[in-house]
């Protein structure tokens, strides 16, 4: 009888938390094999894999330290002072050039880029395939 009444005590929940299971340096894009799950809420923690994996470490994470989303991000595909293909496109119009990209920046993000024939700045979206949309020019 004594069994049946700790049942039904309330008890404190725990989450579980992901941790590193490795040392994973930042750059680094995660796998399963990376992570650990722990019987704790850490506050900020990740809990899921699913929602890391795939994902690259902006930070080196050592093992056994939480997995926050600050932490994490989605992988780079343009490294800084890279050479990339600039695009500018409007009203049927499509024109191709090289630049160099001011700053790194993963499939979505908006970044400067130098357009190396004319020396002019411009800003672009940074597409799938690695090419940068041209969206405005600064002076």
């Amino acid at each position: 009888m004594k069994w049946l009444l700790l049942c039904l005590l309330p008890t404190p929940l725990l989450a579980d938390s992901l941790v590193a299971n490795r040392l994973i340096k930042a750059g680094q894009i995660i796998q399963d094999g990376d992570l650990a799950r722990v019987e704790a809420q850490i506050p900020g923690a990740l809990q899921a894999p699913d929602q890391v994996v795939g994902l690259e470490a902006r930070v080196t994470i050592y093992p056994g330290r939480p997995l926050l989303p600050n932490s994490v991000g989605p992988p780079t595909v343009i490294a800084r002072n890279q050479i990339v293909t600039l695009a500018f496109m409007s009203n049927g119009l499509s024109i191709m050039t090289e630049g160099r990209a001011l700053a790194a920046g993963a499939t979505g993000d908006t970044i400067r880029v130098i357009n190396l024939a004319s020396r002019n700045t411009v800003v672009g979206r940074i597409m799938p395939d690695g090419t940068v949309r041209a969206t405005a020019s600064e002076g």
